[in-house]
């Protein structure tokens, strides 16, 4: 599904990656971690196409197996929710605007984009699945936290995406609107489908992923199963302190000492 080789890639002047190659295959379900600073958000907004790598011969970056995408194309292929795109959107934007925008991968509402009655209709079934059929006028900025981003989790699926990409997807949240939102993601991989998350945060790792990558300083330390990588050890090295790791139930928990 994502195949990244020998990828060079920049933030505006700093170098992120230099040649990364990570491959996901289609119906993966990965949790990339790493401190702050690692290149976790860089990743995905390659995956995402806000930012695109350095061409150089023998490098590569591949979607679907195409070099190339129409960007309407990746939208409904794939669903994307960050913290970033929560405190960037349209504050006076209802509830259900929020949810029919993701149909035109827009950031609002805009007199030229005008949803058809059947996406109206998809819009309103997944504030109901999510529990903001209610909510539907309230505006974005009126909204806690927790329920903006139940929004932009309904935005990004309404195109019945084949992959769900989530960065630090509980980030802000109080302990409900975690344990809500852990659920809402559970839900989505029952249906076999691929999901990416972002997080420094391993009790954000929900069972159903069964795959980690560790990088650091725009490297990939690890990857693996799960269990191989989840390990006092490696997580100490990634963050150079002594750590403890536990796991139960397909959770994982980690502490100083």
């Amino acid at each position: 599904m994502i195949e990244l080789n020998q990828v060079t890639a920049f933030q505006q002047q700093t170098r992120v990656f230099d040649q990364l190659s990570l491959h996901i295959g289609y119906n993966e379900r990965v949790a990339i971690l790493g401190p702050n600073g690692a290149g976790k958000s860089t990743l995905l907004k390659l995956i995402n196409r806000e930012i695109y790598p350095v061409e150089r011969a023998g490098s590569s970056l591949k979607l679907f197996g195409h070099e190339t995408f129409n960007l309407w194309d990746l939208r409904a292929k794939i669903g994307f929710v960050s913290q970033d795109m929560q405190e960037d959107y349209t504050p006076y934007t209802s509830a259900l605007d929020v949810v029919t925008s993701g149909f035109f991968g827009a950031m609002g509402t805009h007199a030229h984009l005008q949803p058809s009655d059947e996406q109206t209709a998809r819009a309103r079934e997944l504030l109901t699945q999510l529990g903001m059929g209610v909510d539907e006028q309230r505006m974005f900025q009126r909204l806690s936290t927790g329920q903006k981003r139940r929004l932009l989790l309904a935005r990004a699926l309404v195109h019945n995406p084949r992959a769900l990409i989530l960065d630090e997807p509980t980030s802000g949240l109080d302990m409900g609107a975690s344990l809500s939102l852990l659920s809402l993601m559970r839900e989505f991989c029952h249906n076999d489908r691929a999901m990416i998350i972002t997080t420094h945060h391993i009790d954000e790792i929900i069972p159903e992923i069964d795959r980690v990558v560790l990088i650091k300083q725009g490297q990939v330390v690890a990857d693996g199963p799960k269990a191989e990588v989840l390990t006092s050890e490696q997580l100490s090295q990634l963050y150079q302190t002594q750590l403890q790791v536990s796991e139960h139930d397909g959770w994982y928990r980690c502490w100083h000492g």
